[in-house]
């Protein structure tokens, strides 16, 4: 059995911005304090902190960016789950949509769900908010 997670985040940037947030490996390392990599085409090359996670493009348009996702903490066998997001504009900024699928039990769900706004959306708001504003 798979489990799902989905999430809806509100950010202060436009959607563009988000976007650029996402896919420009020199603004994730600088909002996420880690080394990325995102080879910005379908099949390119994703990775983040430093190599904790690592993946492969699936999707990428104007508001729509998808990747698989396994961390080094995981068995080898274990199959990589998906990454899915999904950008609309909203009068705060963004409405983000992330859809995480594929876990194999509940507990990594449940870690992610907490990683995902301790990890990613926090700081990366907190650098929309203090750095790209200075």
């Amino acid at each position: 059995m798979a489990y799902d997670l989905s999430l809806v985040f509100l950010l202060s940037g436009k959607p563009a911005r988000v976007m650029q947030l996402l896919t420009d490996a020199e603004l994730i390392r600088k909002w996420s304090g880690a080394a990325a990599v995102l080879e910005k085409k379908i099949g390119g090359r994703f990775e983040m902190f430093d190599g904790w996670v690592y993946g492969e493009v699936l999707k990428l348009s104007g508001n729509e960016l998808a990747y698989s996702w396994k961390t080094t903490d995981w068995p080898e066998e274990t199959k990589p789950t998906e990454v899915h997001y999904l950008l609309k504009h909203d009068e705060a900024g963004t409405k983000l949509i992330l859809h995480h699928t594929g876990f194999t039990d509940e507990n990594e769900m449940k870690s992610h769900k907490a990683g995902w706004t301790d990890f990613f959306f926090d700081p990366m708001e907190d650098f929309m908010l203090i750095i790209d504003k200075s």
